[in-house]
């Protein structure tokens, strides 16, 4: 039955890959099961048969699917299926989408859809990777025209040595997140996150992915020899080169002109006319080719910008090198726990930094074992920022994109939960756009949280590099690429990081791939404009993090209580720790194994609450000082409740420094009382006195 059942086998960084073909999704273009140790992935690809009208890009989609069975888990959702894709799986679709995008012809428009379906996770192997080969593997094979194969591998710096696709275990004790895509003679795509990772080790890295990527490669050029279909044709949409150098002739000289300034407003009313003056004259003689002319009005820019910036010329007048203007400004806004505006030329971001308690953080529901993080960065992009009308739908793909790709960057430089007991959200807002917002939002986060009073390691900047290549393979890179450079350009190289290293990248490229020595001129430059935007510009603004949260942050204290005690402190129903939160107006928070996280706006009620939770779960320290509150009366004293759940008794002759006939004519019921802890005898009954507590009180006033 399945007569075009196939299967390969390899290795790939020591472990066992087998891919299997021909015996499921028959009415795909192309498909396959990659099976990396127990981890599954099917891919598959198709492609319309026609072109999509009206467009002037190629429309591929690519969707990376997470099914909760693939490690046996029922989702946690009302409905009891998989929702919208989760942030990770959107992350992993833009890593696919990255490499493959350029190497399909650049003139066909027809709809091409690549799907990853995980259907089994093992933890040691990614499927992220899986699934970036599987789709290499289904595009190779299918008849849908394609320049590659490429593949990808994740590197890992583990005990001082680089590691290939590192297992859980490793991952436990990684400083490097580093995922490359490669083809056997370039790289095609670099995304990461690492601890502070120096420039000459983050290239070594590279390589050294690089050098097992071309073994992958290798093997899956076998496959499509073996069993891959031949290339559909496709309806050109190459420009007419008569039109484009009849256009050229046309309005060349005003397209240089017009495109000559730093400002993009002024750049785009410049514009206007000359499109008016194209379509007057071409839309009678081509009535259908609105596109068309869309499209050599956009080759011409791009001609005119690429050999501005390969001869050296800037539609800014800047240098090669040299940065836009630059300013930082912190604590803009009054209330907020802490804020910061971030700007570079015309490119504008401000954050704002929310402190919250640990139950704040953002619980996950995905394929890997983290279940919560800390730190959430946001991003957002109005369309004011681009000078565009359009109503607000949410985050979209890219929105999500760069908002990952901040995080990373700072999520290095954070202190640990014991340092700093806060649940952290920083909401990055793009408020003008002319190229590089998402690294203008690292530089923005870092001004907002110091400005909150959190305790970085190290200040973080980030900032991009461009690059331009000719037919004959001579290139040049340029650094703080504006939008036009970006939109014209062939790499879009982001860089964040401090003075001791790198701690994210993410590269974009329209070409079929990067050199080393390229990626090695991009370390460089971006290593240099991030001293400079440090030193110059945001630690002159703040520079150093400030002594305390907000007055408007919760104040956060913590202690940590035996684990079987963490019942007492709780208590039946959550009665006891619903007490302590509404008389302390607090909120507090325990972990299983133990730690206790207490937050309020007022430092000595929330200190109060920790005093009460340790005399719970710890017993009464004789010689201490308490707060309590009077709950029963006898003929012979009173009995005080210094913590729920634990009581003590004031003898009558305890009450007061002199001699009390009557309880009541001292206390009553409900009041509120110091005592000392004078003893606990061996059946743990607590004697307490009021008198030798007032006396101690007094003499630590006097003394002070």
């Amino acid at each position: 039955m399945f007569e075009n059942a196939r299967t390969f086998e390899t290795t790939y960084a020591g472990r066992p890959v087998v891919v299997e073909t021909g015996k499921t999704c028959g009415l795909a273009n192309g498909s396959c099961w990659v099976r990396y140790g127990e981890t599954v992935v099917m891919a598959n690809v198709t492609a319309s048969k026609k072109p999509r009208e009206g467009v002037d890009f190629f429309p591929l989609s690519v969707d990376f699917e997470e099914k909760m069975y693939a490690v046996g888990r029922i989702p946690g959702s009302f409905t009891k299926r998989e929702g919208k894709a989760s942030d990770k799986a959107i992350l992993t679709s833009r890593c696919v989408d990255r490499p493959i995008r350029p190497l399909f012809p650049k003139d066909m428009r027809n709809d091409v859809t690549v799907v990853m379906t995980v259907l089994s996770v093992d933890p040691d192997n990614s499927p992220e990777i899986t699934g970036m080969i599987a789709t290499a593997i289904a595009i190779s094979i299918s008849d849908i025209p394609w320049n590659g194969p490429v593949a990808s591998i994740n590197v890992g710096y583990v005990d001082g040595e680089l590691v290939l696709n590192p297992t859980l275990e490793q991952r436990a004790k990684n400083k490097l997140n580093l995922t490359v895509a490669g083809s056997a003679e370039k790289i095609v795509m670099i995304e990461a996150g690492a601890e502070e990772i120096p420039d000459d080790l983050m290239l070594k890295a590279i390589e050294t992915g690089h050098a097992e990527i071309k073994k992958m490669v290798e093997f899956i050029k076998g496959i499509q020899a073996e069993i891959g279909k031949p290339k559909f044709e496709f309806e050109s949409m190459e420009v007419d080169h008569d039109l484009f150098d009849e256009i050229e002739a046309m309005v060349g000289e005003d397209v240089k002109k017009a495109l000559d300034t730093d400002d993009k407003n002024v750049r785009d009313a410049r514009m206007q006319p000359i499109y008016d003056a194209v379509h007057e004259k071409y839309d009678e003689q081509y009535p259908d080719q609105g596109a068309m002319l869309e499209e050599v009005l956009y080759k011409l820019q791009k001609k005119i910008v690429r050999n501005w910036l390969y001869e050296g010329k800037r539609v800014d007048g800047r240098g090669i090198d040299e940065i836009r203007p630059l300013a930082a400004e912190v604590g803009v806004l009054p209330r907020v726990h802490g804020s910061g505006i971030f700007t570079r030329g015309q490119t504008q971001v401000m954050t704002v930094c929310t402190l919250g308690p640990i139950s704040d953080a953002q619980k996950l529901d995905g394929l890997d074992e983290e279940t919560s993080k800390r730190y959430m960065h946001q991003y957002n992009f109005p369309s004011y920022s681009v000078g565009e009308t359009r109503p607000s739908r949410g985050p979209g793909r890219r929105e999500i994109g760069h908002g990952a790709l901040a995080e990373r960057a700072l999520v290095p430089v954070l202190p640990s939960v014991e340092e700093f007991p806060y649940a952290i959200r920083c909401v990055s807002e793009v408020l003008s756009s002319n190229g590089s917002t998402s690294q203008g939002s690292i530089c923005g986060s870092t001004l907002a949280l110091m400005d909150a009073g959190v305790p970085i390691k190290e200040p973080v900047a980030g900032i991009s590099c461009g690059l331009i290549t000719k037919e004959d393979g001579s290139w040049m890179t340029m650094v703080d690429i504006q939008g036009l450079e970006d939109f014209y350009g062939d790499m879009d190289f982001k860089v964040g990081g401090t003075k001791n290293g790198i701690t994210a990248i993410q590269v974009d490229i329209k070409v079929d791939g990067l050199t080393m020595d390229i990626i090695a001129s991009a370390f460089e430059k971006t290593r240099k404009a991030r001293m400079y935007i440090l030193d110059e510009i945001m630690l002159k603004a703040i520079p150093e993090v400030r002594p305390e949260v907000s007055k408007w942050a919760p104040k956060m204290l913590t202690t940590k209580v035996p684990v079987d005690k963490i019942r007492e402190v709780i208590g039946s129903g959550g009665k006891v720790i619903q007490k302590i939160s509404a008389e302390c107006e607090v909120k507090i928070d325990i972990n299983e194994d133990g730690s206790v996280f207490v937050s309020g706006l007022d430092k000595e009620k929330a200190q109060q609450a920790i005093n009460i939770i340790n005399t719970i779960a710890n017993d009464p320290e004789i010689g201490a000082i308490y707060k309590g509150k009077v709950v029963r009366i006898m003929n012979f004293g009173a009995f005080v409740e210094i913590a729920p759940g634990k009581d003590g008794l004031v003898h009558i002759s305890k009450l007061d420094k002199q001699r009390v006939e009557k309880v009541e004519d001292v206390v009553s019921i409900g009041d509120e009382i110091v005592v000392k802890v004078m003893e606990i005898d061996d059946q743990g009954r607590i004697n307490l006195s009021r008198k030798d507590a007032l006396a101690d009180l007094a003499k630590r006033n006097a003394a002070k």
